[in-house]
């Protein structure tokens, strides 16, 4: 079942220097996103606006993947190209977010399931067809009032590895994502806690699913404090705890990690990755898979005026090459006026 291709392609997307682009939100969250810059949220305006983010000039120097969302991957560039054709031709790996959404947790205590298992092995199998080279797959756990429970934890590792087996199966590169929020006032100390029992219990579950290891690429959260915590922790704690939690449940056999930003600022998730990889060597490769950490700047030069399109595009490759040196634990704050 498992092929060299999928290795290859998961080492590609954490090759040295490049990350991958998260431009897979939902409809529901895209709205949002437009709204905030005084954008209706139709298709048309969506389509520009990713259109905008593929074809971006220079981008596959710094982006090696982007994960799409359903409706980006059965549209077209403005001269009739799929937007999916648009970012292999910019050197850029195609993927599909396949998940569902995070919905209650029946017999919890205000926990999330993620959901979209139901129907996943058609899906894998057309994206497949569509030319996608590799899919994601988030899951939310949230800290404080006892959470995460034991149980939150289990179910959702298990659908984790449930989506990496299908996703290998298809021939598919899985980016397994579990997230430990960063909301709340939790210590560091108490989200290194809560993210070493996530991530020992997604690993344990790939395992017993079957899933190699060698064509996946994980897709965790940094080990930060909650936003409203009072006691912030200085940029080389965050990066020690986040070191120490991967050290203790990542096998060395997972080619690479893709943190997310989680909420963080644009320049702090560029600090804290920075960080993290000037604590080498690591036995994995160390990179981003940031979205709003990327986009939100873009977005806002953008705002919908076509005037704006070249701007945009240079706010987005410039901060695609900032994360791409953090990833080399070679950033420096002067690079950003840079």
């Amino acid at each position: 079942m498992f092929s060299d291709d999928m290795r290859l392609i998961a080492r590609e997307m954490v090759a040295p220097g490049k990350g991958i682009l998260a431009a897979d939100e939902s409809t529901g969250t895209m709205e949002k996103r437009l709204h905030a810059v005084g954008l209706d949220s139709t298709e048309e305006v969506r389509r520009q606006y990713r259109e905008l983010i593929v074809s971006t000039p220079g981008l596959g120097e710094s982006i090696s993947g982007v994960i799409l969302f359903d409706e980006t991957v059965r549209q077209e560039s403005s001269a009739g190209v799929p937007l999916r054709k648009v970012a292999e031709e910019n050197g850029i790996l195609p993927g599909i977010k396949v998940d569902k959404g995070a919905k209650p947790l029946a017999g919890s205590d205000g926990e999330k399931i993620t959901e979209g298992l139901d129907g996943l092995r058609d899906r894998l199998t057309e994206y497949a067809g569509m030319g996608m080279k590799f899919t994601k797959w988030r899951a939310v756990l949230d800290i404080g009032n006892g959470h995460p429970s034991d149980y939150a934890i289990h179910v959702n590792a298990h659908a984790l590895a449930r989506y990496a087996a299908l996703s290998q199966e298809a021939g598919l590169v899985p980016m397994v994502e579990p997230e430990v929020l960063m909301d709340g006032d939790h210590s560091l100390e108490d989200a290194e806690t809560a993210t070493t029992r996530t991530l020992r219990e997604v690993f344990e579950q790939l395992a017993k699913q079957g899933v190699e290891l060698e064509s996946m690429v994980l897709k965790p959260n940094m080990v930060v404090a909650g936003k409203e915590c009072p006691r912030q922790p200085e940029t080389e704690q965050v990066a020690e705890a986040t070191v120490r939690t991967l050290r203790r449940t990542v096998p060395s056999a997972v080619p690479g990690i893709a943190f997310l930003s989680g909420g963080q600022g644009d320049e702090e998730a560029t600090v804290n990755l920075n960080a993290i990889n000037q604590l080498g060597p690591l036995p994995w490769q160390v990179t981003f898979s940031f979205g709003r950490g990327l986009l939100a700047p873009t977005l806002q030069e953008w705002v919908g005026r076509a005037e704006n399109v070249d701007s945009a595009q240079r706010v987005l490759a410039h901060r695609a090459r900032l994360n791409g040196a953090a990833r080399q634990g070679r950033y420096d704050a002067e690079l950003e006026h840079v």
